[in-house]
């Protein structure tokens, strides 16, 4: 049986695994006006708190330039870290896996959505690089932020209040061309050398791939745990308002930098 791609808030992969209480209680949440005003205060300085680091989710680090500048021919392995190593640490890449599975309880649909991710940022990843397709940086982490608004606002139902039918499938394989591009970005800033650039970069993508495991491993057995518990349903939807916070965060620093820029 193919996962449902209509908002998992509603009626997707989540409640086919039994999470009707939480979905029941997600639709009912409701806070008193003074709620919404601290919970919009929360929003407002989470942004605040996150500005002054957003705008280094990309950031190449000096050392790794250097280190990757040395490098001529292929080399597996120091690639294969600096992938994993850009994945675990970039809270941009994370923030919308979160919110991506965030309702899914069953491996298989994990594995789905994840896949239309890596599949799309594998894709403007290695094409970006080897025909040398730059894109401005702060714009395209700007759309990565975006995402991550998306993510939050279909997880609590915001484009269904509208009639707004996305599917979820499509949305998170296009995001990922764009999570990719902001990738390849990143690696033509390292100036990989051209000779053993195509191992060089598939080892730097399996990296990629290696980190995104470790980080859904962790952020999969986190919320598996959580939504056994009361708080999820009590919560779930403040969180999502969190996600979005985050996104916004994201999104304003980088427009903020390519328009100083």
């Amino acid at each position: 049986m193919r996962a449902d791609h209509r908002p998992l808030h509603a009626d997707g992969p989540y409640r086919a695994q039994g999470g009707d209480q939480a979905v029941t209680a997600l639709r009912a949440f409701r806070l008193s006006p003074i709620g919404w005003a601290l919970l919009t205060l929360a929003a407002v300085l989470v942004t605040v708190a996150l500005a002054p680091f957003a705008a280094f989710a990309h950031d190449v680090a000096e050392g790794d330039k250097a280190f990757v500048q040395s490098i001529e021919g292929p080399a597996i392995f120091p690639f294969l870290y600096l992938g994993a190593k850009h994945m675990v640490t970039g809270y941009d890449h994370i923030a919308f896996l979160v919110g991506v599975v965030f309702f899914l309880r069953r491996l298989k649909d994990v594995v789905l959505y994840v896949s239309m991710f890596t599949i799309g940022h594998s894709i403007t990843l290695m094409g970006g690089v080897l025909m040398g397709i730059g894109a401005n940086a702060y714009i395209i982490d700007a759309i990565i932020g975006l995402s991550v608004i998306y993510k939050g606002v279909e997880n609590i139902g915001g484009f269904a209040k509208i009639g707004l039918n996305i599917d979820t499938r499509l949305a998170v394989l296009v995001f990922g061309l764009f999570h990719g591009m902001g990738l390849a970005t990143k690696v033509m800033d390292l100036e990989v050398s051209p000779n053993g650039l195509l191992t060089n970069l598939i080892s730097f993508n399996v990296g990629v791939e290696l980190g995104q495991v470790i980080v859904l491993a962790f952020v999969v057995t986190l919320f598996n745990s959580w939504r056994n518990r009361p708080s999820f349903a009590k919560y779930a939807k403040a969180a999502n308002i969190a996600l979005i916070a985050v996104g916004v965060a994201l999104t304003a620093v980088q427009i903020q930098g390519y328009l100083s820029s």
